[in-house]
């Protein structure tokens, strides 16, 4: 069975040989960060691994658990990494590309929103 995308994927870190599969395959892994947090699989949020997963050459995305419960919808998320990460204006491009490439919309979907992502990037880079 093929599988398009994991969700979590924290600890996959502690496996070198699967870190280097999802990779080389860009399996798409949806991070829930404030979820994290929340069931302490992270104990602060600037100990998170996302930016770890990002230099690795993973294909992160960011997203939400159960907003009502686990404190935040996909912006709260994206700030709360934003800010405790130091994350760059490239770290959250590639964020928000890999959200688009990881999506179950069409592939002509993907394609227009890619482009208008790389158009407003490149207007306020």
């Amino acid at each position: 069975m093929k599988i398009n995308r994991l969700d979590h994927g924290n600890r996959l870190l502690e496996d070198d040989a699967l870190l280097q599969r999802l990779a080389d395959e860009g399996l798409a892994l949806t991070v829930c960060p404030l979820t994290n947090l929340k069931l302490q699989v992270v104990d602060d949020m600037q100990n998170h691994p996302l930016r770890l997963m990002l230099e690795k050459g993973l294909k992160v995305t960011v997203n939400s658990d159960d907003p009502a419960y686990f404190g935040g919808f996909i912006n709260e998320n994206f700030f709360a990494v934003t800010e405790a990460l130091e994350l760059s204006e490239e770290h959250l491009y590639t964020l928000a590309r890999n959200s688009f490439e990881a999506s179950f919309i069409s592939e002509g979907q993907k394609t227009t929103y890619i482009a208008k992502l790389d158009e407003f990037a490149a207007s306020n880079g």
